[in-house]
Parts: structure tokens; sequence; C-alpha cells
């Protein structure tokens, strides 16, 4: 560990002298680019400064240990320092963990009725509502750009583009299969069902180099529907593009404009395309996704929500809570950070 210390903190130095460089100073590409790699290391050199002078203070007060008169501050300071090692050596192990490149990203998040009809349907509407809430408390936008409404409430399909500080980072984990029991509004009998809703999180990407043929494009134009106001029915506004070899397909309405649209549409075709393809690489790793909270396979079933006994259970880490009815006003943060420890424990431990 500490050479790869070493090296880092030669490699943060490197870069200070770079951008004091009047040629890179006047290439605002290169500064941006510099700039940010030094602030992603700053925070190891800072606290690897801290690890060498404590370091330092313990090998002082080792040379007094033999002097009568300075004997006791010396044991005291060795113990001090000794404890004060042991944590910035755990606090560095943390740092040295290799960081999700995208978890500062914003991000497209897709929720759609699985199983139970109209309840699946009611559930994916509760589901975009908490999602809603815990984007509100954490200052984050949303952007809806494509809704179908199921015919007895909530959504068959809704899309949406999460803004804001590291969105990417929280709700990585919520890809999967929520599963929900309770007795449904359309329930006649008191009846307990259970019923799912299929979450997708992706990370908004700026730069996809992805290269996509005209021909290979279907493009469809219709009438927008939802929010929007009456103006927004009056021109075939929306956008449908469909990637046939891939048979991706993506909507947006959410401008009046139908080349705003399409415009947006295809940026979310690449993330789409692009997404897939990182998952199919990722399957073909194998073992390097054993370290990862679950597959994110839309398919993989990963919470349940238990209306009668107001509790929320993750499964993936065998984590419940008592409070289903703040969890679903957005109160989400126990659930994500019992995920994140998770996480971070089994990356120590090199799992």
């Amino acid at each position: 560990m500490q050479e790869k210390l070493e090296s880092i903190k030669d490699r943060y130095n490197e870069l200070t002298e770079m951008l004091s460089k009047p040629e890179v100073m006047n290439d605002f590409k290169l500064v941006s680019k510099l700039s940010k790699e030094q602030s992603d290391l700053k925070e190891i050199v800072t606290k690897y400064d801290e690890y060498l002078k404590c370091e330092n203070d313990l090998q002082e007060a080792k040379l007094l240990i033999n002097d009568p008169e300075l004997k006791s501050i010396a044991e005291l300071e060795i113990e001090e320092n000794t404890n004060k090692l042991e944590e910035l050596n755990k606090e560095l192990e943390i740092l040295l963990i290799p960081k999700d490149e995208n978890d500062g990203k914003n991000v497209i998040m897709e929720i759609r009725g699985a199983a139970g009809g109209d309840e699946a349907n009611i559930f994916a509407g509760d589901l975009m509502r908490m999602y809603t809430y815990y984007a509100e408390k954490n200052g984050w936008k949303i952007e809806t750009t494509h809704q179908i409404e199921g015919t007895s409430g909530g959504f068959s399909q809704v899309e949406c583009i999460i803004k804001g500080e590291n969105v990417y980072s929280k709700l990585k984990y919520e890809s999967g299969a929520h599963r929900v029991q309770r007795v449904p509004v359309t329930e006649t009998q008191g009846r307990v069902h259970t019923s799912t809703a299929t979450v997708l999180v992706m990370p908004e990407i700026d730069d996809v180099d992805i290269d996509i043929k005209e021909s290979d494009l279907k493009i469809d134009v219709y009438h927008s529907s939802g929010a929007g106001g009456q103006s927004v029915n009056t021109s075939n506004s929306a956008v449908r593009i469909t990637h046939l070899p891939t048979n991706t397909v993506v909507t947006c309405q959410d401008e009046r404009s139908q080349l705003k649209n399409k415009d947006k549409a295809m940026k979310l075709l690449k993330i789409r395309i692009y997404n897939n393809m990182q998952e199919e690489k990722e399957k073909e790793m194998g073992s390097e996704r054993r370290t990862k909270i679950g597959t994110g396979d839309r398919s993989e079933k990963i919470r349940t929500y238990n209306y009668p006994q107001n509790r929320v259970t993750d499964h993936r880490i065998g984590f419940s809570i008592m409070n289903l009815d703040r969890v679903m006003d957005g109160e989400l943060d126990p659930i994500i950070e019992a995920l994140e420890t998770e996480d971070l424990k089994r990356k120590l431990a090199g799992e």
C-alpha cells in the first residue's frame, strides 16, 4: 500500500507542476481534465500526508522513552499516535478502493408495472412518487421524458432523467424487481396480493461513442400525452425511435418541439445501447460481478414492500426496516446507506 500511496503522491505533485505551465493553462480542455484528476487524488494525498506526519511523531516519541523526565509524556504520545496510525491506515484502505467512475453522474430511470396487472401499474406509480420525494429531499431535479398511464392509476411505464450531485452513487442499487404485498384498491374481498414493478437505472453518459446508422432506425412521431397541458397535443411532437438491430426502443415526449424530442431520444438511445453493451461485457467477466450488490438485472427480485407489516426488506443484504410508510415518502437513506456499507465491506474483503 505504501508504494501505491507514494505513486499517487508523485502523480499529484506532477499534476500540480503541469497545471502551472503556460502551454497547459491555455488549453481549457486539458486544464479541465488534469484538474479533475488532481481533485480526485487530493483527498488521498492529504490523508497520506497526515499519516506520514503521525508516523514521524511516533518515531520522535519513541526516541524520548528513555528520558526519565519525558517518559510519561512520550508514553502518552506513543499510545495516541499508534491509535491514530491504525485509524488513518483504515481510512486510506477505503480511499484506495477504486471508485465507480459513474458515481457523480445523473441517471436515466425507467419504471414498469410487471406482474399483477392494474395493481402492478399502481405500484409503479407509487415507486415513481417515492423516488420523486427522495430526489426533492436531495435537491435533485426530475424530468419525465415518457409515460404511459395505467387504466386504474399509476403507470405501465414511466421514464425520467434525475439530475443533481452524485445521483448515480445513491440510486445505482435500485435496478431490479420490486415486490409489493398489500390489499389492492381493486380488491373487493380484502385479500393480500403480491405484485411487482421493475426499475432500471442507467448513468447519463455525455460522450457515448457509438456509431448508429440511419438505416438501422425506425422513427415514429405521434401526439404527446400526459402532463404538459392542452397545447402539447396540438402537433405530432412525441418521438419514438427503434434501433432495429438490437430492438432497443426509446420514446421522448417532454419537449413541445419534435426536433428537440428527437435529439433527446437519440441521446437516450445511445445511452441505452451503451448500457446493454456494458452489461454483456460484465456478464462475460463473470466473477468480476461478485463484489456488486446484486446483478442489476431487471428480473432480479431485490426488495419487498410489505404493507400489512409496514416492513421493507432488501433481499440482497438481508436488511429490513419497519417504517414502510416513511420509505414511500422518500426516506430511503437508511436502506441506501446499508447497501453502501455492505458494498464497501465486500470490496475491502476482496470478494
